[in-house]
């Protein structure tokens, strides 16, 4: 006689920043929930890792946005005090650019419609007030106090830490090798085990698409480097001397974050290189034109930064065309349901997107504004076709 398959109430593939999330927001909720993960807990190999995340609430991509980074900046806080550890840091932040600049008009237009504490500043001002930057004339700063950063694995680690005080069953090392409807739920096979479930959250970042090939989703992955420098005048660059910092300049848009767990200034160039890979065989290693794009924004912008290579990492993008994040209901099977595509300014929002997604779980909708996140939006886009249908 065949032994019965272990039942959940929902399973949740991918456990790093929305996966650890949504499992922790269902376990608080009284449901059963397992979390797969087909690498460690915390890990490097996908894209919540790198010891810092940027978080901010003058949100320039869309004015959509702000009610759910307000939500997440109470939920890392909630966070905080479950994990009794300092989870969110609040260090303020530069968006940098000319006049016209995305990141600039929209973070400014941002602070204004949603009334948010910012001030701006010239370039003469920025330089005085944070010596560890040399910006041109030409330049401006939208200051936003409340701006800071998040520690991505530490992050991951307090969501699963207290889903499993609160009854969630979370296994690393496990990866999903096939899901299938089974009556009104599911069936998930693994290389350990099978299990079934009412329910099924696909949180898989960069292997997203490989689960849910029949949809053809118009993803993209691409490949980032990160990288720390050692300052020639490291009190310039610590936690309290110096904020956040996005910059737009000829060279590309830079993220920045002051020193903090690695004896180096952090900087990574949005879409790196521009290289489309397969999660599965991504360069991980580097090369002189990866150190190089990086280099070039601290010798003109912070050439007190420009000292030795403390550490290089590379990390994954998952994009969207419109580079919005997907959270919805398999347009099929109604007990699936997808959040991904962090399209590289994710991480921040985890906290909330896990509140959505276990609110579509176990009720089928949500309070909270989502439609800019829907399927519907890629109907007739197609993308080439997977080379599998699992991570």
């Amino acid at each position: 006689m065949a032994a019965t398959k272990r039942h959940f109430d929902v399973i949740v593939v991918g456990v790093g920043g929305m996966g650890s999330a949504t499992v922790y927001h269902l376990a608080q909720r009284g449901a059963r929930v397992l979390g797969l993960e087909q690498f460690g807990i915390p890990h490097e190999l996908g894209s919540s890792h790198g010891h810092t995340r940027i978080i901010r609430q003058a949100y320039y991509e869309h004015p959509s946005y702000v009610p759910l980074l307000l939500r997440a900046y109470e939920l890392w806080q909630e966070l905080e005090t479950a994990a009794d550890e300092q989870l969110l840091f609040i260090t303020g932040i530069l968006n940098i650019g000319a006049s016209g600049t995305f990141n600039f008009e929209g973070a400014w237009r941002s602070a204004q419609d949603h009334d948010l504490p910012h001030e701006v500043l010239s370039a003469d001002e920025v330089n005085r007030r944070y010596p560890a930057c040399r910006l041109p004339e030409e330049m401006r700063a939208l200051y936003e106090p409340l701006g800071g950063f998040l520690p991505p694995e530490r992050c991951v680690v307090a969501h699963v830490e207290q889903a499993i005080a609160a009854g969630a069953e979370v296994h690393g090392h496990e990866a999903v090798t096939d899901w299938q409807p089974d009556g009104g739920g599911v069936r998930v096979t693994t290389t350990r085990d099978t299990y079934l479930a009412d329910r099924l959250v696909l949180t898989a970042g960069a292997w997203v698409g490989r689960m849910l090939a029949d949809l053809r989703l118009p993803l993209r992955v691409e490949r980032q480097v990160l990288g720390w420098f050692q300052p020639q005048e490291p009190e310039l660059f610590q936690v309290g001397r110096l904020p956040v910092i996005g910059l737009v300049g000829d060279e590309g848009y830079a993220y920045c974050t002051p020193v903090y767990g690695v004896p180096g200034f952090k900087i990574g160039k949005y879409h790196h290189r521009s290289e489309v890979v397969d999660p599965n065989t991504v360069n991980r290693t580097f090369d002189a034109e990866d150190e190089e794009l990086l280099r070039a924004f601290l010798r003109r912008y912070f050439p007190l930064a420009d000292g030795p290579t403390m550490q290089l990492k590379v990390c994954m993008f998952t994009n969207t065309p419109d580079e919005h994040f997907i959270l919805d209901r398999h347009p099929e099977w109604s007990q699936v349901y997808l959040a991904s595509a962090c399209s590289g300014h994710g991480f921040k929002m985890t906290s909330v997107v896990g509140e959505v997604m276990a609110d579509l779980a176990l009720d089928g909708e949500t309070k909270h504004a989502i439609d800019l996140f829907r399927l519907a939006r890629f109907a007739g886009a197609t993308t080439a076709p997977a080379t599998a249908s699992t991570r």
